[in-house]
């Protein structure tokens, strides 16, 4: 199979958003409930190698649930690009699409599991970006891929995943409407003012 498409934009965007968070910030609430800015950029470190051995099938047998509870490596700032560079280029092997792959501990066809990583990469994007004060502009080819996978989600939310889905306006942007569907409210904003626009090109 054939790559779908690229990580390249995602992976920019999130490691541009990563640069930008200081470091008086990694104690700041997230639009994750209960979840600080240090708790999900540790999720990222973990996700992003998670996905990685998932194009490369290195986890076939041996992959664990996700934590929302490991402690940040102390060098994040590097580490974060080098595993989202790194993701980027797994994918981009076209051997990684075929056939059945696991991550977290669960095991779909890696076309699937591809998508899932192109919705924690965006979505935990997003997360930072609103934490931190900065905007993210999504690439528009990556949004009708993400809203179609999660066309059908259950409104009550998938437990350890997303919370309930939250409502918004039929004609919304679509990154807003992606955002509803991962139990996401698109109007949430940090207590501090101050935005500052993060391009994913």
């Amino acid at each position: 199979m054939d790559p779908h498409f690229d990580f390249a934009s995602a992976a920019h965007a999130l490691a541009t958003v990563v640069a930008g968070i200081a470091d008086d910030q990694l104690d700041a609430p997230t639009p994750c409930a209960d979840t600080t800015v240090g708790a999900v950029l540790a999720h990222v470190v973990g996700l992003t190698e998670a996905f990685r051995q998932a194009a490369t099938k290195e986890a076939v047998g041996r992959s664990v649930p996700p934590s929302l509870d490991d402690a940040l490596a102390a060098d994040w700032r590097t580490l974060i690009p080098a595993r989202l560079d790194a993701l980027t280029t797994a994918w981009r092997n076209p051997a990684a699409w075929d056939g059945d792959t696991e991550a977290g501990g669960v095991i779909m066809p890696a076309a699937v599991m591809a998508i899932v990583a192109l919705d924690e990469v965006t979505i935990h994007a997003w997360d930072l970006a609103a934490a931190t004060g900065q905007t993210l502009r999504v690439d528009p080819g990556y949004l009708p891929i993400l809203l179609e996978f999660l066309s059908e989600t259950d409104p009550s939310g998938t437990p350890g995943l997303f919370g309930p889905v939250v409502e918004v306006a039929a004609d919304a942007p679509d990154l807003d409407r992606l955002l509803g569907l991962t139990g996401r409210d698109p109007g949430w904003q940090p207590a501090q003012a101050g935005v500052r626009e993060v391009s994913s090109r």
